[in-house]
């Protein structure tokens, strides 16, 4: 059996059928870097920042060195404008940005996030041409829904690699969609609409039920009598209180077609989420999301990232591809100018009295004003994290490095956000809480020379090809 047979789902010869393979197909030794949330506004790549080269030395020589782009690259005395509505800050970055990242390695970023329309549809053209420029693939963002959902490609060396990028946290006006009939499409990022209920104790939904009857505009029960609607808040019963989240089935079909093409013409395909869901608060992905992972590995995925909580969260290994909870931040550069008015009105600031520093120091020390229950952006969780590097061999996962981050937390306000190799200890912290939150998949992860390893064993083709598809 050679290489690439033994990962097929029927037979020996299925990888030159018409539709192509989902069938991981690249020359052995590929790499993936993979890191978080790139919360980046000025050039660092020839600045002083001491421990960042080391950090940039765990990366060198991969074939994709992919991260979240969750900025915008423009210069908003040409181009853009702030929103009305943004992302809980206005993200901004330099225009050398684009060469910056080129010049730190990095040649494939995903750009459909909950930013991605802070400076309005020309800030997200701008930074499309920014990175264009610079040879970097992107995905996500786009003129209309199917240039936003495409799969964007980067040839390597030891193959070529497809990126399906999406958010499931997003600003309403920054959907992306397709001409109708003479309506042209719309400008925007390619979402996965969740639906949101709130789970109560099912006494508690009862009495909902009826504080619902007693409002002047109850009109009829609802078709689904398991559930209560006051206003646009939905109440379900269940076993623990929390919230519970319902993909978009016209979504999740798009996607996952987005997938299967895009593997179709590439050897690697990787899927990204931006997903902030359930929020903040949690360690642990959001209750839809195992399953939605799974199915886009199913339909073609090597890999499943998603980035927003800017923390880390567990790793799953399935199928023999990973899957990325939560990666946390790679950087986490508080410090950006300028800020839209609307930003400092809603932390109570005067843009004749206050500076943009200010305003920003402000927001990190409450959060988003539109977030709930999280701490502070401060606290020292956020400026932890881990840069991954995935190794294949013989078209399967062999191992995963994880190297454990920390941005420069202590350093002032604008310096800090620049990730260095943790010391020891707190290595080992960072370390032990993704091994306490991946023990759940049934992930182990060895702590050796403060270096997170995951070592896979080799899948057979029989558990490669069994039916672990899973509804959402």
């Amino acid at each position: 059996m050679d290489n690439n047979s033994q990962n097929h789902t029927s037979g020996p010869d299925d990888r030159y059928d018409t539709a192509g393979s989902i069938a991981t197909n690249v020359a052995d030794g590929f790499t993936m870097a993979a890191v978080g949330d790139l919360l980046y506004a000025r050039p660092v790549a020839r600045g002083n920042h001491p421990g960042f080269a080391d950090v940039l030395r765990t990366l060198h020589g991969t074939d994709v060195t992919f991260g979240n782009l969750e900025t915008n690259i423009l210069d908003v005395r040409s181009k853009g404008y702030p929103e009305a509505e943004y992302g809980g800050a206005y993200l901004i970055g330099a225009p050398e940005l684009g060469a910056d990242l080129k010049a730190m390695g990095f040649n494939l970023v995903s750009r459909a996030n909950n930013h991605t329309l802070d400076w309005s549809v020309e800030g997200m053209r701008e930074t499309s041409r920014a990175l264009e420029e610079q040879g970097i693939v992107h995905a996500g963002a786009g003129e209309n829904l199917a240039q936003a959902g495409a799969a964007r490609f980067l040839e390597t060396a030891r193959g070529r690699v497809a990126l399906v990028s999406f958010a499931a946290t997003f600003t309403p006006m920054s959907r992306a969609c397709n001409p109708a009939g003479e309506a042209p499409g719309r400008p925007g990022l390619n979402a996965l609409r969740l639906a949101k209920s709130i789970v109560v104790p099912p006494e508690m939904l009862e009495n909902l039920r009826q504080v619902r009857e007693m409002l002047p505009w109850y009109a009829s029960p609802p078709k689904d009598a398991s559930r209560v609607a006051i206003g646009e808040v939905v109440f379900k019963a269940g076993e623990k209180a929390g919230y519970s989240f319902e993909p978009n089935p016209r979504d999740v079909d798009d996607i996952l077609r987005n997938v299967r093409r895009g593997k179709q013409f590439a050897d690697f395909c990787i899927a990204t989420n931006h997903g902030h869901e359930p929020g903040e608060f949690s360690r642990e992905p959001a209750d839809y999301e195992q399953a939605f992972a799974r199915l886009t590995i199913d339909a073609g995925a090597d890999a499943y990232i998603n980035h927003a909580p800017h923390h880390v969260r567990g790793i799953e290994i399935y199928k023999g591809r990973p899957i990325f909870y939560g990666l946390g931040n790679f950087f986490n550069q508080d410090l950006r100018t300028p800020v839209g008015a609307d930003m400092f009105e809603a932390h109570g600031k005067d843009p004749r009295v206050d500076t943009d520093a200010e305003v920003s120091a402000h927001e990190m020390a409450i959060g988003y004003p539109m977030s709930e229950g999280f701490v502070p952006l401060c606290d020292a969780v956020y400026y932890e994290s881990v840069a991954s590097v995935s190794r294949f061999e013989e078209n399967q996962l062999a191992e995963i490095r994880l190297y454990p981050l920390e941005l420069a937390r202590t350093e002032r306000f604008a310096n800090r956000g620049v990730p260095r190799l943790a010391p020891a200890l707190q290595a080992r912290a960072i370390l032990e809480r993704l091994q306490m939150l991946s023990k759940p998949f049934g992930t182990q992860i060895d702590i050796e020379n403060s270096v997170g390893l995951i070592r896979v064993k080799p899948c057979s083709a029989e558990m490669i090809a069994s039916d672990s598809h899973m509804r959402v």
